[in-house]
């Protein structure tokens, strides 16, 4: 009896072999924890229509996963916090005030469609966040790219709708109207960037509160340094490169790090565990892929924004990345 309890410890399992130490419920919520700056960031510029939509975005995820469960007879997995994370990211990538509708429809895709039809938890291919985001791009463009001006919570000022400094360098471009330059249409308070003084999506606006919940993750071993300082050091770098080949119609590398969603992408997107390489050099290479991508994006592309795609195909490299970098065996 002994010995076939003993024998029974002897698993055989499929890599990765090492484990941590958290649950999921606790990875799950230090994620969450990590977001509440940016969340109140975009709560105090865009108003009661910020939490309307964050509110919607969460409470449908949860309902449409405890749904999907009951009908399915699967375990029930809503205390887990990951139907939470992934309605909280899909609510801050959405602009204040994004009809009620097209939110829950957001939640179904990433829930059901990019979730629970690849398997659930652990077995998806693309981050579901971003998968239903830019599903909600094609599907509703007018709606996806409507984003009101900030207009802090106690100012008592109405919202007006207003273009995203990416918006405007994007139209220049796409106007191919010679006689006025980028750097023109940018005459933007770099302060004002950095606190999230400016249009965009509810989460990205805040580019100080989206640092300190990345480095509270990189703190607290939630996540490691490799893709987020990959991906925003790329950006950089190519974005420096397309601004020196043409300077006239490309914008500045600190225009593009201050501007859209790079840090929400690089710090609570590119860094998902299912989603991501699970090898240092993996995490290094996929970085170095999405800050690629969203740079060539953001410059020569027809949206304004790259983030969100550039993450999306990076996605599909992951098993090759995970299957031709994994370490050597021992010996071989």
């Amino acid at each position: 009896m002994e010995k076939d309890k003993k024998t029974s410890l002897l698993l055989l399992t499929p890599a990765p072999h090492i484990r941590a130490e958290e649950s999921v419920r606790e990875l799950m919520f230090s994620v969450i924890i990590a977001l509440i700056p940016a969340a109140l960031a975009g709560v105090y510029f865009f108003g009661l229509q910020a939490i309307l939509t964050l509110c919607i975005a969460a409470t449908s995820s949860i309902l449409f996963e405890f749904a999907y469960q009951r009908m399915t007879g699967s375990k029930n997995t809503v205390s887990d916090g990951s139907a939470a994370l992934t309605g909280l990211l899909l609510g801050l990538n959405l602009p204040a005030g994004f009809p009620w509708w097209g939110t829950i429809a957001g939640s179904f895709i990433a829930v059901i469609l990019v979730k629970h039809l690849f398997g659930g938890l652990g077995f998806n291919i693309f981050n579901p966040a971003l998968a239903a985001r830019v599903f909600l791009l094609i599907s509703w463009p007018l709606q996806m790219s409507t984003f009101p001006k900030p207009a802090p919570i106690f100012s008592g000022i109405d919202a007006v709708t207003a273009a995203t400094p990416l918006t405007v360098v994007k139209t220049l471009q796409l106007s191919h109207d010679l006689t006025k330059s980028v750097e023109s249409v940018t005459e933007i308070n770099w302060f004002d960037l950095l606190i999230g003084n400016r249009g965009g999506s509810i989460g990205e606006v805040s580019t100080i509160a989206l640092l300190i919940g990345g480095i509270y993750l990189i703190y607290k071993k939630t996540i490691v340094w490799h893709t987020p300082v990959s991906f925003i050091l790329t950006t950089t770098i190519f974005s420096t490169i397309f601004y020196l080949i043409n300077p006239k119609m490309a914008a500045n590398p600190v225009f593009h790090l201050l501007n859209g969603g790079l840090f929400l992408g690089a710090f609570f997107m590119s860094t998902d565990y299912v989603t991501s390489p699970i090898t240092k050099r993996g995490m290094l290479i996929f970085g170095a892929g999405c800050g690629f991508l969203t740079a060539l994006i953001r410059q020569y592309g027809s949206y304004p924004e790259g983030v969100s795609f550039a993450i999306l195909l990076m996605n599909m490299t992951v098993p090759l990345l995970d299957k031709y970098l994994r370490p050597r065996k021992f010996g071989g």
